[in-house]
């Protein structure tokens, strides 16, 4: 299998690269268009800004790419966040417009941004992404700013407010936790990806 893990000039990569490499897959880092379109799955992974992150994807003429791409595609975090229409940091980023939906800064009602640390999520509709993985099982969150629970939800969190803690449309997966960070359930969610 053919995995490719998009550079989008953030960090993380060699965590989720490493993950994979756990399940016996081998994937590849890269921005090049090339080696991208030939994947049989992508993942953008994300610890990072909205605005950098679409700054590489733009000066590597990833967009369209991304947006016309009909295998699976995993996005992970701030990866996840990018597939929404925009972003609220720094007054407005335009993202890929994938999910019809903003990305806000998240109002905690007092709790601590951002939210870090270990919380659970509660399935809201099926994907395989979930494939063996308890209902109300707890993921690794590391994140300020949050999709609204919409109509591609899969999973929610409740942290000060509820959010979309991940989402399916079409080939089109999100997951705003890491599972890469996820000890055991988050190389299940990986390994599922995977095998789709």
């Amino acid at each position: 299998m053919n995995v490719v893990i998009i550079d989008t000039g953030c960090a993380n990569l060699a965590s989720v690269k490493w993950s994979i490499k756990h399940l016996g897959y081998e994937a590849k880092i890269s921005c090049d268009s090339n080696i991208l379109i030939q994947a049989d799955k992508l993942i953008i992974p994300g610890v990072g800004t909205a605005q950098v992150a679409m700054q590489h994807l733009n000066q590597n003429n990833l967009i369209k790419l991304i947006k016309e791409f009909t295998k699976p595609i995993l996005g992970i975090c701030l990866g996840m966040q990018l597939l929404g229409m925009n972003s609220a940091e720094n007054q407005g980023i335009l993202t890929l417009g994938i999910i019809n939906e903003p990305v806000f800064f998240m109002n905690a009602h007092g709790l601590s941004l951002p939210h870090m640390g270990w919380n659970k999520i509660i399935k809201s509709a099926n994907t395989p992404l979930f494939y063996n993985i308890p209902d109300n099982s707890y993921f690794y969150f590391a994140h300020s700013y949050a999709m609204p629970l919409n109509t591609t939800t899969t999973a929610y969190c409740s942290y000060g407010q509820k959010f979309t803690a991940a989402l399916q449309k079409n080939n089109f997966y999100g997951v705003q936790f890491h599972p890469e960070r996820s000890g055991k359930l988050g190389i299940q969610l990986l390994k599922n990806f995977l095998e789709t």
